[in-house]
């Protein structure tokens, strides 16, 4: 067992959720905000299962993953951009269940959450098919193109599955003002993946072949 690996992984858990709690429930200056604790336990349970599941079957694709360091330029302002998005839509939420600014109705909170879960295991299925996959743009000495599964349909499913996953945030924490926030996501999302697809291009063996048999990015018959 590596013991290194799990410390990592469980301190930089342990920041994520102290973190994000701390962006919702300050601005909301109560722990009474439902849809708050409704947010975390929906992002955090799993991804606390799903890292156990990682760290004894493939503790590679968990130490990729736990690598948030960019060498890309291009890529260090998409993470400054999202970071920024994070905090400011967090903050909104907060601020917004403190004075009820704007308001959600139960059943589409009810129907965002479950299309949480549902995008949740989507993104699981996506690193089941792609152990190289890895938080930062880079190609590894072993890596190989996979077109299998979602790879089949759209050149990066795991990137189409997190603006599911992000715009579904907003309306699970009832503030529709942060919704505006996220929205900025799908922008930024395309500014990373055209970066990427150049690295892909010209690093990995076979990609372009790839890009010729799936013809669309992110979303089937669009772009």
């Amino acid at each position: 067992m590596d013991m290194k690996l799990f410390a990592q992984a469980i301190i930089k858990y342990i920041c994520g959720v102290i973190i994000v709690g701390l962006l919702i429930f300050i601005p909301a200056g109560s722990f009474n905000y439902i849809n708050g604790w409704l947010f975390m336990g929906l992002l955090f349970i799993p991804m606390f299962i799903a890292g156990i599941i990682m760290f004894f079957t493939n503790p590679e694709l968990l130490r990729s993953r736990l690598n948030a360091k960019e060498k890309e330029t291009e890529q260090k302002e998409v993470v400054l951009l999202s970071g920024l998005m994070f905090i400011i839509g967090f903050v909104l939420a907060g601020l917004n269940y403190k004075y009820n600014w704007m308001n959600i109705p139960d059943s589409i909170v009810i129907i965002a959450s479950i299309v949480f879960i549902i995008a949740y295991l989507l993104y699981a299925e996506v690193l089941r098919e792609n152990t190289f996959l890895s938080r930062t743009i880079e190609v590894k000495d072993d890596q190989k193109v996979v077109d299998t599964g979602l790879y089949g349909i759209v050149r990066h499913p795991m990137y189409s599955i997190t603006i599911i996953l992000f715009l579904m945030i907003p309306i699970i924490l009832r503030s529709p003002i942060s919704f505006i926030v996220f929205l900025m996501y799908p922008f930024i999302i395309i500014k990373r993946v055209n970066n990427e697809e150049k690295v892909l291009e010209k690093d990995l063996k076979g990609y372009k072949d790839y890009q010729k048999r799936v013809k669309y990015k992110l979303i089937p018959f669009i772009w």
